[in-house]
């Protein structure tokens, strides 16, 4: 067991040991904190759960954005917050992974700093290509790139992002490195694709659908283990050869260290309600996310998987030498 995960049982088991009674929780509004812009996925996100969410607990669910620094600002204010269930904060792999090894002085430690609460989507990366590229597959692709990597190109939506980092792991995972193109955002990016100036990225499978759809570029895998509702004839990278890979963001809700056991199971309970309920189930279809499976719900499932993707992604940010301030 890793010292992380250790720490993590012993604050489970301390919260454990001082049960509060939590039955007339809630009894105000609740805030969930989305670390991001308004109008990105993760505000969409968490708009789309607040009210059935709203519903079930019989008070107000408050959206409020807080971005900036990756997410850290928004998290970090409910690191900070009281431990009674009221604050929450909507993570992600760029709140609560990428930055524990992208930025030199993170503002807060994900794995301990939080009670987890429930995942609740996943959102699989994509690896299209420039319509023109000579390969249909992963298997030809991964040849091609093999054969011209000295002159091949990839995008992203800017250095240190998911779309970087999940092209940088498929690179390592493929055994080439490519030269990479950071744009200010996916829709430049997507742009020089179509246009056919960069042979390939890695955005994520909402950026890239109408595309693909559209048949303006090429996909070569969903780089996911399972496929896609919304695109159910694009195989994943795991069924075309490689085993296990998986690069991919994902939504799970947080709250401050120390919030009361019974008032975690509260708002775990909700928040899977508000998940399950159809019109959220086929609204997270259309946007290409995947609801988070039973056996990943969890608030113990949670506390573990943040170790491993702050373990996972350390590896493709230091081999890129990637760091911020």
């Amino acid at each position: 067991m890793s010292r992380i995960v250790a720490a993590f049982v012993s604050l489970l088991l301390a919260a454990a040991a001082n049960p509060t009674q939590a039955q007339d929780f809630p009894t105000r509004p609740i805030t969930i904190v989305a670390p991001f812009a308004a109008g990105g996925g993760n505000d969409v996100l968490g708009r789309l759960i607040a009210q059935p969410m709203a519903d079930i607990l019989g008070q107000p669910v408050l959206i409020e954005n807080v971005p900036g620094a990756g997410g850290m600002t928004g998290s970090n204010r409910v690191a900070k917050a009281a431990p009674d269930g009221y604050t929450l904060g909507l993570g992600s792999v760029g709140s609560h992974a990428f930055n524990q090894t992208l930025y030199k002085r993170p503002l807060y430690n994900a794995a301990t700093d939080f009670a987890p609460v429930a995942m609740i989507a996943d959102q699989p990366l994509l690896l299209v290509a420039r319509k023109d590229l000579p390969a249909n597959s992963l298997k030809e692709f991964i040849a091609h790139a093999k054969a011209n990597a000295k002159t091949m190109q990839h995008g992203s939506a800017g250095v240190g992002s998911a779309t970087h980092l999940g092209c940088v792991l498929l690179n390592r995972e493929i055994g080439v490195e490519i030269t990479h193109v950071p744009y200010r955002g996916g829709a430049p990016a997507m742009t020089d694709l179509i246009a056919g100036r960069i042979d390939y990225w890695c955005p994520f499978s909402t950026t890239a659908m109408p595309q693909v759809k559209g048949g303006t570029i090429k996909p070569i895998a969903l780089l996911a283990l399972q496929r896609l509702a919304v695109l159910p004839d694009l195989p994943t990278a795991h069924e075309q050869g490689l085993a296990n890979f998986e690069a991919s963001t994902w939504n799970a809700m947080f709250a401050p260290k120390g919030t009361p056991p019974a008032v975690i199971r509260k708002l775990y309970e909700a928040t899977v309600k508000a998940v399950e309920s159809a019109p959220v189930q086929a609204r997270l279809r259309e946007l290409g996310l995947s609801p988070a499976a039973p056996d990943r719900r969890s608030p113990e499932f949670l506390a573990k998987f943040v170790v491993s993707e702050i373990e996972k992604w350390a590896v493709p940010i230091k081999a890129a030498g990637i760091s911020v301030d």
